[in-house]
């Protein structure tokens, strides 16, 4: 009996997606995920399932666009990163990738500078390049320090929809420090098997956002009144995780005077207090006995390495 060609084709694409949603992550054991990453109504194309399905990727919204970016490592597909993208806000509601035995490399990359609109989300979605305008930044949620490894990877950290309207002083001197604790912790392979990291503008509550922002191609863009990130670590089969809610505002730190860790401290929070401030459910593709056990409590100590 011959097979027909096309049985071919759907082979390779399915092993090149199980490279991609699984390569060289340690999940520990038995982590299948719960069938809970969409909801109903939510539609995914078979390569989106499998990326949804990785444990750093929060349940998805009706009425939202799911991407992922991806480049080749060592000849093998990379995932960089993912995003749940809101058009009625022109903002991301979450960016999620890991730092694992691939991705946590520190190269000589540095900042490609390559900005651009997403070229994964419909033009109906691009907000344009230009700067948001005083006295917002666009500020990476993505890190371009977080993806140094790879020069395309480091390359689509400066895409649209990755960036969000942080105020300027934020932005340079107390969203980085907290960017720098997760890049520390990521790259550190004795502290982590695996990082999972979730960012994100808080853009679900109308009232909580500093207005919107209107593009050159008149596109309205939401202001996020706080940031969030959640953070996972896996070291041998065991999971700890910290989460941390902040407000888009200077906390009183500028010209070159950078937030200490020991002020960052005070907007660390449990996991699940952050899926109560948000509504997100963030690594809810562990099994959920570990879930809740592993997002109830945090100690900051821990991750301040």
């Amino acid at each position: 009996m011959h097979k027909h060609p096309l049985l071919y084709v759907v082979l390779a694409v399915a092993v090149l997606l199980t490279a991609i949603a699984c390569n060289n992550e340690d999940d520990g054991p038995n982590l299948l995920p719960n069938g809970q990453q969409t909801g109903p109504t939510v539609v995914l194309e078979p390569d989106e399932k499998m990326v949804a399905a990785r444990l750093e990727v929060p349940t998805l919204k009706a009425g939202n666009k799911f991407v992922y970016h991806s480049t080749k490592v060592d000849g093998r597909d990379v995932l960089t990163y993912c995003l749940e993208f809101d058009p009625a806000k022109m903002h991301s509601r979450w960016v999620a990738f890991r730092f694992d035995g691939d991705t946590r490399g520190r190269g000589n990359v540095g900042r490609t500078e390559a900005w651009g609109d997403d070229p994964q989300l419909p033009t109906s979605m691009h907000v344009g390049t230009n700067y948001f305008g005083s006295p917002y930044n666009r500020g990476h949620l993505c890190a371009s320090y977080d993806r140094q490894y790879s020069v395309e990877a480091n390359a689509q950290t400066f895409y649209m929809s990755n960036m969000s309207p942080q105020v300027g002083d934020f932005n340079a001197y107390y969203w980085t420090t907290l960017e720098q604790l997760v890049q520390d912790c990521g790259r550190l392979a004795s502290f982590a098997d695996t990082l999972y990291v979730v960012k994100g503008g808080y853009i679900d509550d109308e009232e909580d956002l500093f207005g919107y922002l209107t593009r050159p191609n008149g596109k309205k863009m939401a202001i996020p009144g706080h940031y969030f990130m959640a953070l996972l670590r896996v070291k041998k089969g065991s999971y700890t995780s910290i989460a941390f809610w902040t407000t888009n505002d200077s906390h009183g730190y500028r010209n070159n005077n950078y937030a200490p860790r020991s002020v960052i401290r005070k907007d660390a929070i449990s996991v699940a207090r952050l899926e109560q401030l948000t509504g997100i459910d963030f690594f809810h593709n562990l099994p959920d006995n570990i879930e809740k056990s592993v997002e109830a409590t945090f100690d900051f100590n821990t991750w301040n390495i």
